[in-house]
């Protein structure tokens, strides 16, 4: 095994090679050398030099700390290679329209590795002038500094040419005077290279170097069209090296001819859960396998939106910053959301802000910004748009800036839409003249925003209460009250008891809350209740399709009884097969077991199943038969469970309220879950109705 010494001296051997093949040639060479080989005293200079700019690299460029990190993350420990979307993918939208439903999409499906996407370092190689283009904290400098220090590497380099790297931040290039030349010389000189302005030039005259311009976007606006005059003709004139260039997607406005533009892909599936594995391997945290307990955090279903957020690196760090502190995700996810958004609006923007942004945020607060950007998510929300063209996004921050009375009226809409696109990336640019959320999390979390400010929470429930499309809303704006949950929760309840609108729905829960009540089973009331419920409905074989509400009410009230759930779940009583009575005899014993029914005699029950099991042993029994002992079956049940057939028999309005129903009531729990501040005597009262037919006023 080679240890890392072996290997950056390997690395320090490489380098100086490199730099005495280009300073000198057969001949003669440029380090105040006569004759045809290099001194020892000057290879031994080039090698202290070498190591020296190894050494800065790593410091300078290699070393993370983001977000008020304690200490920096070393960048080899925790990089992910990169993907670039093709060229195909990115030139597939040709309309608002079209652009929404493949976003949508994405929020539908487990983003995992694709044909059209390209490995980072592979297009790295294969492309001498590489544009790339990437939202905010999308990973574009930590790329860059990646193929410089992959460069760098003697063995297993996955940069496949002989260059040495430099990197140069573009916002230094602050002054009228922009001289590539002289700042590539300075970052040799600073490591004690000899004679570092002629070494420059000869190694650009040979095309010797990896020249990596970080953050075009984040060059002051007065210098900008002066730094790309020069850039280009930098280019132009030392065309025979390597050339890799990031910028802002919102920012680029082309001009770089020569270069392929290629935009960073976000990180799919198996990116996140390498990055979470590299994130979390100290000793202590392989034996506690904190990153596989990380990981499985983040496929819950409640962590879904958190999971979007993952595909950014930026918000993938502060998600691994939080787990670590408390080795979990909070049930709160207000609260977690609340802090990602404001990582983009100032923790994150503010490393990177520039003297023209900061003008138009001295005038446009944090606060004022925030209110702005939920009125926005608001709106797009409740007409069920995800993408908006810039004339509606300009025409939304003018009229918020004219009709607020403590907002600049001097700034322009324009101008504040292109800030925070390209500072912040909270409003991305999709194509020209279309921008969305970066994530469609954000945008939930800032309508609940907007709910909770403007005290919705009326309209919310009456219009909202069942459309799937809002219940991450609904679990945000619960996360975000204070001292109101308890009405929101209230008027979910009243609204859900509504839909218990015909006396067979009030006498079918009339009828679970009878068999149930004062049961020795330790499990909570309701759920007993929810469990009666689906146990009846699987008695008619053509309600198969419309149970799963009431299991997930049930499952939210009462983990314990998962195992009984599943056992309810095979609906053994409407398989028309020989071994229907075996899945049924099971449930019988398990429900004789865990006690959820007070009047129902499972021991009798049981008896009688027992001896119908022996009179269909045969396989070979005709349909009919068959039927009729399925039928036996049945009846047998219903009297058990003191049942009136018809009770159980819905039509389809009923089968649809009921399961708007169990919808509401599930995610009742859940907000109250999600909530800060629930009063123990409104949670009470609420759940003693639950799956009773009960309105609020016979509590």
């Amino acid at each position: 095994m080679v240890d890392s010494t072996t290997i950056a001296l390997a690395a320090i051997n490489k380098l100086t090679t490199l730099v005495i093949e280009t300073g000198w040639q057969s001949g003669g060479g440029f380090f105040g050398l006569i004759g045809e080989s290099v001194s020892t005293g000057i290879k031994q200079t080039i090698f202290t030099a070498s190591q020296k700019y190894i050494e800065n690299y790593r410091k300078r460029h290699c070393l993370l700390k983001v977000l008020g990190m304690r200490n920096p993350v070393d960048l080899g420990t925790v990089y992910t290679t990169i993907r670039f979307l093709d060229d195909a993918e990115i030139s597939q939208f040709v309309s608002i329209e079209s652009q929404e439903a493949a976003f949508r999409r994405k929020q539908q499906h487990s983003q995992t590795k694709s044909e059209s996407e390209r490995q980072g370092m592979k297009v790295a190689s294969n492309e001498q002038f590489l544009m790339v283009l990437g939202g905010p904290g999308a990973g574009k400098s930590t790329f860059l500094r990646r193929v410089g220090l992959e460069a760098l590497k003697d063995r297993d380099s996955k940069f496949q040419h002989p260059c040495i790297p430099v990197l140069i931040e573009l916002k230094r290039l602050t002054s009228g005077e922009i001289d590539l030349v002289k700042i590539i010389a300075e970052e040799f000189q600073t490591c004690g290279f000899p004679d570092a302005r002629k070494f420059t030039c000869k190694a650009l005259d040979q095309g010797r170097l990896l020249v990596l311009l970080d953050g075009l976007d984040e060059v002051p606006v007065n210098n900008l069209n002066q730094a790309v005059v020069k850039i280009q003709d930098f280019v132009d004139r030392y065309d025979q090296n390597r050339y890799i260039v990031s910028c802002r997607t919102a920012a680029y406005h082309g001009g770089f001819c020569r270069f392929t533009d290629v935009a960073m892909a976000d990180f799919n599936d198996v990116q996140i859960q390498r990055f979470i594995q590299n994130w979390f391997q100290t000793e202590e945290d392989r034996r506690a396998k904190t990153s596989e307990k990380c990981w499985n955090a983040l496929q819950k279903q409640d962590s879904q939106g958190s999971k979007e957020l993952a595909h950014t690196p930026l918000l993938l760090t502060f998600l691994c910053l939080v787990y670590d502190r408390s080795q979990s995700f909070p049930n709160n996810r207000s609260a977690l959301y609340r802090k990602a958004l404001r990582i983009l609006l100032e923790e994150w923007a503010a490393e990177k802000r520039l003297e023209n942004q900061q003008k138009i945020y001295e005038g446009l607060s944090i606060e004022l910004e925030d209110i702005l950007l939920s009125e926005i998510a608001y709106q797009g929300f409740e007409s069920d748009r995800l993408f908006f063209s810039q004339r509606d996004v300009v025409e939304k921050i003018k009229t918020f800036l004219a009709s607020n009375l403590n907002a600049p009226k001097h700034l322009d809409g324009e101008a504040v839409l292109d800030a925070i696109a390209v500072q912040q990336g909270i409003l991305v640019k999709r194509a020209e003249d279309t921008y969305s959320f970066s994530h469609l999390t954000l945008q939930e979390y800032l309508t609940a925003q907007y709910i909770d400010d403007h005290q919705q929470i009326e309209l919310l429930v009456q219009q909202y209460l069942t459309d799937e499309r809002w219940r991450e809303v609904f679990l945000l704006v619960a996360g975000l009250m204070r001292g109101r949950t308890d009405n929101l929760l209230l008027s979910m309840n009243q609204r859900a008891q509504a839909y218990l609108n015909t006396h067979k729905l009030q006498a079918l829960l009339q009828w679970a809350e009878e068999v149930t009540e004062g049961s020795e089973g330790n499990f909570n009331t309701a759920a007993k209740r929810a469990v009666a419920i689906y146990l009846a409905l699987s008695l008619d074989r053509a309600l198969d399709r419309a149970l799963a509400p009431t299991l997930g009410l049930a499952h939210a009230l009462d983990l314990a009884l998962t195992r009984a759930l599943a056992l309810v779940r095979n609906r053994a009583l409407v398989l028309a097969r020989a071994h229907t009575l075996v899945l049924a005899l099971a449930l019988a014993y398990e429900l004789r077991k865990i006690k959820i029914f007070k009047s129902v005699n499972f021991t009798d029950l049981i008896t009688k199943l027992e001896a119908l099991r022996v009179q269909v042993l045969d396989d070979n029994l005709p349909y009919e038969i068959r039927r009729a002992f399925d039928d036996q079956t049945l009846q047998l049940w219903l009297e058990a469970l003191h049942l009136n057939s018809e009770v159980a028999k819905l039509t389809e309005d009923e089968v649809y309220a009921l399961n708007a129903y169990f919808y509401a009531n599930e995610l009742i729990v859940r907000c109250k879950d999600a909530a800060v501040r629930v009063s123990p005597e409104v949670w009470a009262e609420i759940e003693g109705r639950m799956v009773t037919g009960r309105g609020r006023d016979e509590g």
